[in-house]
């Protein structure tokens, strides 16, 4: 089965602005996805998409493709990024036809070249996307709240017996930026990819899944690279 893997990268981060050419641990933040990605043993090529050229430029100086640039109404705050990824999947079955579309999104440099190909090895045939989480810090069965408009607070979920310890509250995950596995044809006939009929996640440590989004992440990243517990 022909798999490609898809980062989609746009330029006007207002969180850490240029974010994903941003170094970290010696190079750029896309970079690291796309190392990883061309090291799986099933992606035959990493493809970016991006409005900006110098992330571009990045992308195919570490072994990217970046076969075209983003129309800029899908690179916006508010963009849709299934949008964007409809959009890559037309473009790129002009030329060729591929079986698997691998997301490893910029923002997860942590992950392991083996959560991609586990994530790739779990689409089975009456699955129709594979996601990753990890197990969630909070626990809306136990210790979440929520503000009611008259100024209360209750538990996110409640339940019929009264739950006192954390572990007897059913176990609960946190979707991650590590990776998500579907087929084109999926992504070109829905809108969203909880219109899945049946979805599988893999589960990755909290290392391994931190998401870049603000100053504080790549702090954060930026020590787990140099601690123990990252492994290249």
């Amino acid at each position: 089965m022909k798999c490609i893997a898809f980062i989609f990268a746009r330029g006007g981060s207002k969180g850490v602005p240029g974010k994903n050419i941003k170094m970290i641990a010696g190079k750029p933040l896309i970079a690291h996805s796309i190392i990883k990605a061309k090291e799986s043993k099933y992606i035959e090529k990493v493809i970016v998409s991006t409005d900006d050229e110098e992330i571009a430029k990045v992308a195919r100086e570490f072994g990217a493709e970046v076969p075209f640039i983003r129309p800029n109404d899908l690179a916006t705050d508010t963009s849709s990024e299934w949008l964007s990824w409809q959009h890559a999947v037309d473009f790129v079955e002009k030329n060729e036809t591929f079986d698997l579309f691998v997301s490893v999104p910029a923002t997860s440099p942590l992950r392991s070249v083996k959560d991609i190909d586990k994530c790739i090895e779990s689409l089975a045939k009456d699955v129709d996307v594979v996601v990753t989480v990890k197990k969630a810090g909070n626990n809306p069965y136990f210790n979440m709240l929520k503000r009611c408009e008259n100024g209360d607070s209750e538990l996110v979920i409640k339940s019929d017996e009264r739950i006192v310890r954390r572990q007897d509250a059913p176990s609960v995950y946190d979707m991650t930026t590590v990776c998500y596995v579907t087929r084109p044809s999926f992504i070109k006939e829905k809108t969203h990819i909880f219109d899945a009929k049946k979805m599988v996640s893999v589960v990755v440590p909290e290392h391994r899944a931190v998401d870049i989004d603000t100053p504080f992440d790549f702090l954060l990243a930026e020590a787990l690279f140099e601690s123990e517990l990252y492994v290249e």
